[in-house]
């Protein structure tokens, strides 16, 4: 067992060091933005009834000149249509289309973006979800780090507002796990696609190089297809990567536990290869958040301290992301309700139904 903590100690001290230098070394968007670039912002929309009104005034408060909205009703069975019609025929620089019916070998999302990009007439292609809500400057934030970067592609990751106990576990997991164990500045400028990270919540891509890299047909039947455009993009010989976005904007991804366990019960078996990847990842989990905390109740010094480095990176990653300290203190809960969502992912991934459609 000494040796299990001590090889969680080590495990802790290598995701605390590389939180601590991904902190002190992430590209944030600069106070004063710059209106050098244009944008064309995509915004999928299935059944997002309660979101569309204050998505709309949202994105037509930004502040940057050069910018237009293209919302795709994607098949939606509710009132999203009507509600997004009404909100924007006041609006100059926003339309509303409607994707055709979703064909056999796609998913909902790549197939509703590749609607859109149809239309999309700038520069910039910005894929936004209907959730999330942006600051009035944002855009120009944006452009100033694109134009300093010169990068191909950026997703400034959102902050990720947690207001359930079952979110206040698992949300916070989502920064951290990148912000633990991928170099963010070294994944900006290399070659390797297994280095490449990205949010698709909130996703700027040159268009120049989303079309030399097979556009959005590229990833059609992806579940995440955030990740899998990074590393599509990377491919090709394009450059980018994760930036701060948590001062310029903000989401709720999930309001309870069925949303949470639907949400990455879809996707999470995925993005660790399926069932040997999570059986790995479970077991680090195990060994690294678990175990420190029972055994630091025996008195044993070593599972204290890998108890202590955990919590102190999921602290550091607290403060990058802005949200809340004391949710690090959780961390041995959220490691087991992270590893029960990684076997419902491997277990039932396939019967899950989501916006009413299956996987």
């Amino acid at each position: 067992m000494s040796i299990l903590l001590s090889f969680a100690c080590g495990i802790n001290l290598f995701l605390f060091v590389m939180a601590f230098v991904n902190s002190s070394t992430i590209t944030r968007p600069p106070r004063v933005g710059s209106r050098h670039l244009t944008f064309s912002l995509l915004v999928p929309c299935r059944n997002e009834e309660d979101n569309v009104v204050a998505l709309v005034e949202s994105l037509a408060a930004l502040d940057h000149p050069r910018y237009e909205v293209i919302f795709i009703n994607d098949n939606s069975t509710d009132n999203t249509r009507e509600l997004l019609v009404e909100a924007t025929k006041t609006r100059p620089g926003m339309l509303v289309i409607d994707a055709d019916p979703l064909p056999q070998e796609w998913l909902g999302k790549p197939w509703a973006l590749s609607q859109g990009l149809t239309h999309a007439k700038n520069d910039f292609i910005v894929t936004v979800d209907a959730d999330v809500r942006l600051s009035p400057d944002a855009l120009s934030r944006m452009d100033a780090v694109l134009t300093r970067t010169q990068a191909d592609f950026l997703s400034p990751y959102p902050a990720q507002i947690a207001l359930t106990l079952s979110e206040r576990l698992i949300q916070p997991l989502l920064q951290w796990t990148w912000m633990t164990t991928v170099p963010l500045r070294l994944a900006m400028k290399s070659s390797r696609p297994s280095l490449a990270v990205a949010n698709g919540q909130f996703f700027f891509i040159k268009r120049s190089a989303l079309i030399t890299s097979g556009s959005f047909d590229s990833i059609r039947s992806s579940v995440l297809d955030d990740i899998d455009l990074a590393r599509v993009l990377v491919r090709n010989g394009f450059h980018g990567g994760v930036c701060d976005g948590s001062s310029i904007a903000s989401t709720r991804m999930y309001s309870n536990f069925r949303e949470i366990r639907n949400g990455y019960g879809k996707s999470l078996s995925q993005g660790f290869g399926g069932g040997i990847g999570s059986s790995v990842i479970a077991l680090l989990m195990i060994i690294s958040g678990l175990m420190p905390f029972i055994f630091s109740f025996t008195g044993s010094t070593t599972a204290a301290i890998a108890l202590l480095l955990v919590i102190a990176s999921r602290m550091v990653s607290a403060l990058s992301s802005r949200s809340l300290l004391i949710d690090a203190l959780l961390h041995p809960i959220s490691s087991i309700l992270f590893v029960y969502l990684l076997i419902y992912s491997n277990l039932f991934r396939k019967k899950i139904m989501w916006k009413g459609r299956s996987l």
